[in-house]
């Protein structure tokens, strides 16, 4: 097992790459802690939890919702939770979003610690103290900042994934080193095949080094001030086309740092060679690289997104792979930038 700790102005986190849900035991206080799962889990580990009550939600980002939270405020009501109870989230992303902000408003916060199961959530969404939920369809719009106690990534859970789930992880791990690490890009390029085989010694490395990148940057700027920023190199995009097009996150991020990258050759930062190294970067992981969304659903999209300024855009752009800038791009020459969506191949 490796630990990392996330040490910010308001709180201590341990990531625990390479421990076990069975030893989940040993990091709670049986008596006060409330598990938060949702229906998939529970049925595949369940019977592993440790003899808390358990709450169960729905499974799936159209869960992600305020109904969810209610559902959630009303089961802990009914075990009469207080503020001495600890909340552990046992799931992916969805699941530790939902309960991470669950437990930071109840009573004004309780204490919470996530077991993370996808690859996507063991590198990014359960790292970092960012817990939300989604609003009339459009990403974690409402949540908090807020790091758990720990973090759990057991490894042998990814085994449990389905294909296009496990491979829509490593969309965020090729984001992590495109942003900041030439050394992990070179090592997702000579050692993509044994990833996609979910080695455990080339898994652990490459999730210790994507949550190394990520713990660095939060641990800076933990509220998104500046930094951390960065790590919504695609996201822009991502998050337009998971709305309009329900496609996985992974997924919509891939084609995302495909048009954010796009953008930086057009911009005269990236060079078209390393846009090429990019591309077929996502291509090996066999993670898509276009849409056929059109031009106008997507900026419709994107004018409702966090990251908007008025008539501005935060875009997080590239001047080579491990190098990212933060520059603010007016929407309408956003429109503007003339790119067929479907020339990506």
């Amino acid at each position: 097992m490796q630990t990392i700790v996330i040490q910010t102005d308001t709180k201590t986190s341990k990531i625990l790459i390479g421990e076990k849900l069975h030893n989940l035991k040993n990091y709670i206080s049986e008596e006060k802690t409330i598990i938060i799962t949702d229906e998939n889990i529970n049925k595949l580990y369940g019977n592993t939890f440790p003899p808390c009550p358990v709450i169960v939600t729905k499974p799936g980002e159209g869960n992600k919702t305020m109904d969810t939270l209610s559902y959630i405020f009303k089961k802990l009501i009914e075990y009469e939770a207080d503020r001495t109870w600890f909340v552990v989230a046992i799931g992916g992303g969805i699941v530790c979003d939902v309960a991470g902000f669950a437990a930071s408003i109840y009573m004004r916060g309780l204490r919470f610690g996530f077991v993370s199961t996808t690859l996507l959530s063991q590198v990014d969404a359960s790292v970092g103290g960012k817990n939300g939920i989604n609003f009339s369809k459009y990403k974690n719009m409402v949540g908090v900042f807020n790091q758990p106690e720990f973090v759990i990534c057991d490894t042998s859970m990814l085994n449990s994934l389905e294909h296009a789930e496990f491979r829509s992880g490593f969309a965020e791990i090729i984001k992590a080193a495109a942003i900041k690490s030439q050394e992990l890009f070179t090592y997702l390029e000579d050692h993509f095949a044994q990833a996609l085989e979910n080695n455990y010694q080339v898994m652990e490395k490459i999730i210790y080094e994507s949550v190394m990148i990520k713990s660095g940057i939060v641990e800076s700027d933990e509220k998104e001030k500046g930094e951390r920023k960065k790590l919504n190199f695609g996201h822009t995009f991502a998050h337009a086309i998971e709305h309009v097009s329900g496609i996985l996150h992974g997924e919509a991020v891939s084609i995302g740092m495909i048009m954010a990258a796009k953008m930086s050759v057009e911009l005269g930062m990236l060079s078209e060679m390393e846009f090429i190294r990019l591309r077929n970067l996502i291509k090996k992981f066999k993670l898509p690289v276009n849409t056929d969304i059109t031009i106008k659903e997507l900026f419709t999209a994107i004018k409702k997104d966090k990251k908007r300024e008025g008539e501005f855009i935060h875009m997080v752009l590239l001047d080579c792979i491990g190098k990212a800038r933060i520059e603010k791009i007016s929407l309408k020459i956003l429109e503007k930038t003339n790119y067929d969506l479907r020339q990506y191949n």
